[in-house]
């Protein structure tokens, strides 16, 4: 936004664009600033997880507890969600977790880049989960496993007709699941930078400042819970894969 009386210029979805980490043409191949904070998000939990159970001591350190609290949690979330049987995938929801749970922190970081605002990100992760759990539904149970979309407890008139939009909601999955992160995660540091444009002018700076503390506490919220909505989100399906019955 532009004002030519000499007013602020500001564009709160240039921190979005990906750029080349050296320069030159954007490829598929090249290095950009979205792949160097997805590495260092990769690098963060293994360093977390690596030194945090590295002791194993009786009494935890604040590293290691921050480890067996993640591990905890996660493992009590696949238990409670898909049951005992899906114990089994749990190291694969836990680096889902994980890995958007940091990217998503280390995006709050000045100057940082959020990869997870980013729908080819998102969508990647998503459709991950997807063809994962139906893949693994099939396996599992067979042809049986599309009795997922036959109400059976439905009055048998109804039950095609709710067979064909259970069908249409499976297949949205992937969609929902990918732009719930994307769009919350985007719609956050576009606002706090909206703020932050407005920071500059004087008789409204403090307003600004408050309202970017606020923003900021709440992203880091948000940071959390999108990371476990899209974890609990996933259970959801696994258990869903795994005991297909309406």
């Amino acid at each position: 936004m532009a004002e030519e009386t000499g007013g602020l210029t500001f564009h709160p979805m240039d921190q979005f664009v990906v750029k080349p980490l050296f320069g030159g043409e954007l490829n598929w191949y090249t290095p950009t600033n979205a792949t160097l904070w997805m590495a260092l998000a990769a690098l963060a939990i293994t360093a977390l997880l690596v030194f945090g159970t590295r002791g194993r001591a009786i009494v935890p350190n604040r590293l290691q507890s921050i480890a067996e609290l993640l591990y905890g949690m996660v493992r009590k979330m696949v238990e409670d969600v898909a049951g005992k049987d899906g114990l089994k995938y749990f190291p694969y929801v836990m680096t889902l977790f994980c890995f958007i749970l940091f990217a998503n922190f280390l995006a709050l970081l000045p100057k940082s880049f959020s990869p997870t605002s980013h729908i080819a990100v998102t969508a990647v992760l998503a459709v991950m989960v997807f063809l994962g759990v139906t893949i693994l539904g099939f396996v599992k149970n067979g042809a049986h496993f599309l009795g997922l979309f036959w109400v059976s407890s439905a009055p048998l008139a109804l039950r095609p007709i709710l067979a064909v939009i259970e069908l249409i909601s499976y297949f949205v999955r992937p969609v929902s699941h990918s732009i719930r992160l994307a769009g919350n995660i985007m719609a956050g540091h576009a606002v706090i930078k909206v703020f932050a444009a407005f920071a500059a002018i004087a008789a409204i700076a403090p307003i600004s400042v408050v309202a970017i503390t606020a923003m900021y506490g709440l992203e880091v919220l948000v940071a959390l819970i999108q990371a476990y909505v899209f974890a609990i989100l996933t259970c959801v399906y696994l258990k869903d894969a795994l005991h297909p019955a309406h």
